[in-house]
């Protein structure tokens, strides 16, 4: 007699699907924030300002504009 306490459940494979797309949104994310201080960085340097403040500021726009899409993405119903 099998006990039914030993029965083995099937495995769930990992949803590929959801690794792909956070994958991405890590990538995109590193994208932004480098894209946006080279941006701010090369804007200093043409104004010649002694304080980095597009630099700053930029990649400031950079990570409020990134967490609202990790906020968006992450809150949809699947």
């Amino acid at each position: 007699m099998e006990d039914p306490f030993s029965q083995k459940k099937p495995r769930k494979k990992p949803d590929n699907r959801l690794l792909l797309k956070y994958t991405g949104l890590a990538f995109q994310m590193m994208a932004t924030l480098g894209v946006a201080v080279f941006a701010g960085y090369k804007i200093d340097q043409r104004t010649g300002w002694s304080f980095p403040f597009f630099l700053i500021i930029l990649s400031l726009l950079a990570l409020v504009l990134i967490l609202r899409q990790i906020i968006k993405d992450t809150s949809r119903n699947e």
